[in-house]
This record gives structure tokens, C-alpha cells and sequence, in this order.
């Protein structure tokens, strides 16, 4: 900006430079993106002294890695609260745990998004959802309109994963470079900590998940009972992994299965970047800076918590 001497009065190049600036500032704010992660109910015995509601770190990180913001989606919100939310942030990730799939707070919440994403969706509006493990398994419930997941011996175990002819040609795994790609096969690089999961007979018997999602890959528990792994929305940009992407670069622990190959923490980076990229296709943004910059994660500090697998941990 240039000042003549003397003068009190900004030059008309001044100006023009600064009204400019202000409107660069403008346009990148409203470029940058804002992913919403739901909160989980506590019930491990781990995390319980310190609070009733959480979200493990590494979910956060996961997401932010990939050149974004996080703000946490609070439970037992009104529907008003949660279109606002909605209207607010580019896309939501639901995460895993152990919160009931039908009647929690957190599978509440969960439905309110998923069906807002519907609806918009159908009237142009672009909106990802994510699920992990619990958050997949919800997707599937949702979809279908009951509860269709059976108990399986997939806890603390690293699989390879039995891609499907449809992974190839997926939206999800479009951008894995041919030699990731192949490892995602041949190496054990998805950590699966799950009690329950949606047998692939029980997915093809049901015609709403038969026509909604696309299986990418598939998994056998330790009894040889073959599960669904990954899956992507044929139309609707939904996405299910049964498996934990984070913890390949989040998460440390001897004794668990926590995969930490080179190939590993490709995978998981390539996934956080695919949902990113994602959610930059849709364009809800808060009303205003102060207002988005009350509802970031960054208000609040992540504890350490030594005796639980997610090391650290955001609680509400």
C-alpha cells in the first residue's frame, strides 16, 4: 500500500491494493475446509475419570495431516443445532467405538447427518461422510434400516485386505499408486480392533445395501467368517472401512496391532488426502471467522492418557 508523505489519506493504488487483500483474504478463507468429527460416549473404563463425551487424537490428526480443520460434533445437540453445524462444515467422519448402533446418542446424532447428507445431495449439495469401524457399521444400519452386524473374532489383528474387482475402478482408492495398491493385498497394513461386523452374506440378502454401496474388499475373521472391509457409495459419496486408518501413523503401542510398514502409513495418509479432496467439493462455510474459529478443535487440548491405545484424547 502506498502512503504520500504527509499525507492522511491512503492513495487511490493504496486502496485499491488493500480492498484487494481483503477480498484475497476473504476468498481463502472460504477455500478452506472444515471437517466435523462426532463425538463418542465414554465407556472405557480408561477414559471414564476423565470425561463423558471424547474424541481420540488420532482421528484429528488423521484428518488435519491432509491440510484441514476439525470441529468436534457435540451429542445430544437440538436439530436446529445440528442443520447449522451442518451448513458450517464440508464433510463429518464417524469414528469408531462402542456406543450402540440404534439407539445411543451418538448413532442419534449420527442419523441426523446422514440424513441431511441425503437430502442435500439430491439437490446438488455435495457432502462426504466417513465411517470407521463403529462409524462404517452405523452407514450399514442406517442404509439398510436394521441392525444386521454379527459377533467376529477381528480384535487386534492386521489383515491384508481381499480387494474386490470393483476396488480398481473405485473412487477411494483411484489415486493409490500401482505399488500400494498391490501391497494392500499382499501385506497386512489394516488394523482391525472390532467385536462386530456385516457378514457378505448378510450384505448381498439385503437390497438397500446391495443397491447403495460397493464392496471394495472383504475380510475372514479368525473363524473363517468372511466380512465386508471397505466400501464406497455408488452414487451418494459415503464411505465404510472396517479397519483403522489412523493408527498406521497415530498410534502407538507394543503388543497391538497397529501396522507401521512404509506401506501402512502410505495407505493411511492416501485415505485421510482422499476424503479431504472430498470434502473440498462441497462449500458450506460458518457465517463468519469469529464463529468458526469458537467451534475449532484448537479450543481444546488433547490429554495424555498413557493406558489407553489412543495415547491422546480430546474430552468434553
Amino acid at each position: 500500500m502506498v502512503l504520500e508523505k504527509h499525507s492522511k489519506s491512503v492513495s487511490i493504488r493504496g486502496a485499491g491494493e488493500l480492498t484487494f487483500w481483503a477480498k484475497s483474504l476473504h476468498q481463502e478463507w472460504l477455500q478452506e475446509k472444515v471437517r466435523g468429527i462426532l463425538v463418542q460416549e465414554t465407556f472405557d473404563p480408561n477414559l471414564l475419570p476423565y470425561g463423558k463425551y471424547y474424541i481420540a487424537a488420532p482421528y484429528v490428526k488423521y484428518l488435519e495431516s491432509a491440510g484441514c480443520r476439525v470441529v468436534p460434533v457435540r451429542l445430544n445437540l437440538t436439530n436446529d443445532e445440528y442443520e447449522k453445524i451442518f451448513s458450517s462444515i464440508n464433510g463429518i467422519l464417524f469414528p469408531g467405538g462402542s456406543s450402540d448402533v440404534k439407539t445411543s446418542a451418538f448413532a442419534k446424532a449420527a442419523k441426523t447427518f446422514y440424513n441431511l447428507a441425503l437430502k442435500a445431495f439430491d439437490a446438488g449439495d455435495y457432502f462426504p461422510i466417513w465411517g470407521t469401524c463403529l462409524g462404517m457399521q452405523l452407514l450399514t444400519v442406517l442404509t439398510a434400516g436394521k441392525n444386521l452386524l454379527i459377533n467376529t473374532d477381528t480384535e487386534n489383528i492386521a489383515l491384508p485386505l481381499n480387494l474386490t474387482h470393483a476396488a480398481e475402478s473405485s473412487k477411494m482408492f483411484q489415486k493409490f499408486p500401482p505399488d500400494v495398491f498391490g501391497a494392500l493385498s499382499h501385506e497386512a497394513l489394516t488394523g482391525n480392533f472390532h467385536h462386530f461386523s456385516l457378514s457378505v452374506k448378510d450384505f448381498l440378502q439385503n437390497e438397500e445395501l446391495r443397491k447403495f454401496y460397493s464392496i471394495l474388499s472383504t475380510n475372514y475373521d479368525r473363524k473363517g467368517v468372511q466380512f465386508v472391509s471397505t466400501m464406497e457409495g455408488f452414487q451418494y459419496p459415503f464411505y465404510g472401512v472396517q479397519w483403522h486408518p489412523e493408527v498406521n501413523r497415530f498410534q502407538w503401542q507394543q503388543h497391538v496391532a497397529f501396522p507401521h510398514s512404509p506401506n501402512a502409513v502410505q495407505v493411511s495418509y492416501l485415505l485421510s488426502d482422499f476424503f479431504v479432496n472430498e470434502a473440498r467439493k462441497n462449500f458450506h462455510h460458518f457465517s463468519n471467522l469469529k464463529e468458526e474459529e469458537a467451534a475449532l478443535i484448537y479450543n481444546y487440548s488433547p490429554r495424555y492418557v498413557p493406558t489407553s491405545g489412543y495415547i491422546q484424547v480430546y474430552f468434553f
